[in-house]
């Protein structure tokens, strides 16, 4: 049996904010957008240029908070310019955090938070 991932799926409450982060301050593409204001939510579908996997945005209208538990971490994207990505995130309102690498290597990695809480690992592409 082959299993394929397709999406990962979050659940947001600032529809507006989050399609702000992940379109303006990254690459994501809006590729479709479903709602169904009888069931009171919207899905919407986000495509990475380069990955087949898409993030679905659940947005619930009358949703109380989210809690993200301590079993999620995080999800990951890479980037060509890891330092120049950095500083955009950095001059942003998002949460970001510091440069760094495991273990006494060159940074390689870094941190930014998304409107929902969501942390994204921004990663140098090898």
């Amino acid at each position: 049996m082959n299993q394929v991932l397709v999406e990962i799926c979050l659940r947001v409450r600032d529809i507006d904010a989050t399609l702000d982060f992940y379109t303006e301050l990254f690459d994501f593409e809006v590729a479709s957008r479903r709602e169904f204001p009888d069931n009171k939510f919207d899905l919407i579908y986000l495509n990475s240029p380069g990955s087949s996997v898409q993030i679905e945005l659940t947005y619930n209208y009358d949703a109380e908070p989210y809690v993200i538990g301590n079993g999620f971490s995080h999800l990951g994207v890479t980037v060509n310019d890891l330092e120049e990505m950095h500083k955009i995130c950095k001059a942003s309102s998002y949460e970001t955090g510091e440069l760094k690498g495991l273990s006494g290597e060159t940074p390689s990695y870094f941190f930014v938070t998304d409107p929902d809480g969501y942390r994204i690992e921004v990663k140098r592409k090898h």
